[in-house]
């Protein structure tokens, strides 16, 4: 669905600067995205590089096991169904520790092999169990206590103090946060509380 937008958006564009007779202009603008993104990335290598080393060096320094020990009780309050010695935990738990320091580069992968968890758990296949919804909602939602990757980006277009939105971040993420819990917890006790679906099977016939 994501791939249908993004190409009616890409059509609707060039259709109106070629109505305009303006499509030097969307073609310019095209290259100027790419060199930008480009441009970019680049900059934020140095940056992300230099903090997944501190994450690692964090790690071996047994600094993560502590944040992870740290956070386990509130885990396991948001994550009740999920039995507290399955992987899907430490996954989880790595997943928040990186997103608590900006790295979310380096939260995805723990997020995804948490879900991959949570799905061996989930009894229906077919749906998001209620701690998959929960994983999605905080690993949005995450209160970032170091925004790495925005920093890295304000560095990067020699930003005059690129440190001065860790404050403001920090109070965006935990009121993110708040609510992203809040709105699952509704969810949740709404799911629970609502009546098993009955699932009406066709008359079989049974041949003697």
């Amino acid at each position: 669905m994501i791939n249908v937008i993004w190409l009616m958006m890409i059509v609707v564009g060039f259709g109106f600067a070629a109505a305009k007779g303006n499509i030097e202009v969307v073609t310019q603008a095209a290259f100027d995205g790419a060199a930008t993104g480009v441009t970019v990335c680049f900059g934020l290598i140095s940056v992300l590089v230099f903090w997944m080393g501190m994450m690692k060096m964090a790690e071996d320094a047994g600094l993560l096991g502590k944040i992870a020990k740290l956070l386990g009780p509130v885990v396991a309050f948001l994550f009740p169904d999920v039995p507290r010695n399955h992987p899907a935990m430490g996954y989880i738990l790595s997943n928040m520790s990186a997103n608590l320091l900006g790295l979310g580069n380096a939260a995805t992968p723990m997020g995804i092999k948490a879900m991959q968890q949570l799905q061996e758990l989930n009894p229906d296949k077919q749906t998001a169990s209620p701690a998959m919804c929960t994983l999605l909602a905080l690993n949005t939602a995450s209160i970032t206590i170091i925004p790495t990757t925005l920093i890295a980006i304000r560095l990067n277009y020699h930003s005059a103090n690129a440190t001065e939105i860790v404050g403001t971040t920090l109070m965006a993420t935990i009121i993110a946060t708040l609510a992203a819990i809040m709105a699952d917890r509704w969810y949740r006790n709404r799911t629970l509380n609502r009546p098993p679906r009955v699932v009406k099977s066709g008359n079989s016939s049974m041949k003697g």
